[in-house]
């Protein structure tokens, strides 16, 4: 029976802390998942040696029943013993007390973006911890098998907030994944908070396939406009004169520059609706919703002794 490196597998020092060793088998365990290379039994059997490197490693009982093991098998090779005649009764786990001690292992330690299914373990492994090293309670088996990805294929939600600009004229987003993809994803047009961007296959890995990615948006609220479903709203300041008189204000929709007519004698508060300058409608091309323009009028303030006098006379006159 062949001893097994460890550390040697996981490319890490004998003094090693558990933050080294999760990092490495993190780091190592993407690179070689089944999943991402479904053509190549090299990397399923490195994958396998580097799950068993790392349940040994991670576990403190473990790491040190084997570092114990490793300097003693150490000494016998030096002293030219043939591992066929090593008397390995002494390490062999019972599964009974006084044995491996049996722990429940996170499904956030085997489970990272990639996921990191338990196969079998080799006779070494076996010899020393019994089947399956207490993992769950596993019955023991001296038998490789192919490793079964306990990890399922789910959706994800990603929230992504976005200007009311953008929500007008539609954008994207450059995404980034700890596995090192990089996905460019398109917002369109008209998206509202709440609304829901499916990328799919762009998920979490399971063993046949990826779920799909969502995008959860929310538009953030913007300085001028409130947005009504696909309408926008906006209050419009008018100068005293052109609220008394009549005349045209400039009005700024959220993609051009409008003139809004404003009829003599008009009110503080009175709204009037420019059809069409809203929001695009989602699925309905070239239509949009309407914007409502409620005025609100500016009087006149730090009036000379002179103008004032000319509006007492005008009150008078009306009056």
């Amino acid at each position: 029976m062949e001893y097994r490196d460890y550390y040697q597998t996981l490319g890490v020092s004998k003094t090693a802390d558990q933050d080294e060793i999760k990092k490495a088998y993190r780091k190592l365990a993407r690179k070689y998942h089944p999943d991402v290379n479904p053509d190549d039994p090299k990397a399923e059997e490195k994958f396998k040696d580097i799950n068993e490197a790392y349940q040994v490693l991670s576990d403190e009982d473990k790491r040190q029943k084997y570092d114990r093991f490793g300097s003693q098998w150490k000494q016998y090779q030096q002293r030219g013993g043939r591992s066929e005649d090593f008397d390995w009764s002494q390490w062999a786990a019972q599964g009974q007390p006084g044995g491996t001690q049996y722990r429940t292992v996170s499904q956030e330690e085997f489970e990272q973006m990639f996921g990191g299914g338990l196969g079998g373990f080799s006779d070494f492994f076996e010899t020393l911890f019994g089947g399956m090293g207490g993992v769950g309670g596993a019955r023991r088996t001296t038998q490789r098998q192919r490793p079964q990805t306990m990890r399922q294929a789910r959706d994800i939600e990603h929230p992504v907030d976005i200007t009311l600009e953008e929500a007008f004229n539609g954008t994207t987003r450059l995404l980034s994944f700890e596995d090192g993809r990089r996905i460019e994803a398109t917002i369109p047009p008209a998206v509202k908070t709440g609304s829901k961007i499916r990328l799919s296959g762009q998920g979490a890995e399971g063993a046949r396939g990826a779920g799909d990615l969502y995008l959860k948006i929310k538009v953030l609220p913007h300085h001028k406009f409130t947005r009504d479903g696909d309408d926008l709203r906006i209050d419009q300041p008018v100068d005293f004169f052109t609220a008394l008189l009549g005349g045209e204000v400039k009005v700024a929709t959220i993609d051009k520059e409008v003139n809004l007519t404003v009829p003599p004698g008009t009110d503080s508060g009175k709204t009037f609706r420019l059809k069409g300058l809203g929001m695009p409608k989602l699925n309905r091309k070239n239509e949009r919703g309407d914007l409502y323009v409620r005025l609100q009028i500016q009087v006149p303030k730090d009036l000379t002794a002179a103008q004032k006098k000319k509006f007492k006379e005008l009150q008078e006159a009306m009056q």
